[in-house]
């Protein structure tokens, strides 16, 4: 039973450690496009709670970045209202299918 329970635990630790390094490092860059609502403009299926979302246009297709919760995005605030085009500054990484954009910086483009 003691082996079984320490093998266990090793596992555990060697899939805590490489989770990280199987997501790939984050790289910081500096994007533009709309920030829109993923629930309420988007209407994204599952979506439960407000969440901005960076859309940038390029060579015809749409990428969408989902903002993580922190300072720089609590500071600009909640888009719910209409879309407003920004200039964001973070780094960028994908969890769970998604790519996540952790904003140093939101500058918007409007006037």
């Amino acid at each position: 039973m003691k082996k079984l329970i320490a093998i266990s635990f090793a596992l555990c630790l060697v899939v805590a450690l490489a989770g990280p390094a199987l997501a790939g490092e984050a790289k910081t860059v500096t994007l533009e496009g709309e920030i829109i609502c993923a629930m309420c403009t988007l209407h994204e299926e599952g979506a439960k709670k407000c969440q901005n979302v960076l859309v940038v246009k390029k060579d015809g297709q749409e990428a969408h970045y989902y903002l993580a919760k922190n300072d720089a995005d609590k500071e600009f605030g909640m888009v719910c209202k209409g879309p407003k085009a920004v200039q964001v500054t973070g780094e960028v990484s994908e969890k769970d299918g998604k790519m996540w954009l952790a904003a140093t910086k939101i500058v918007s483009s409007e006037g």
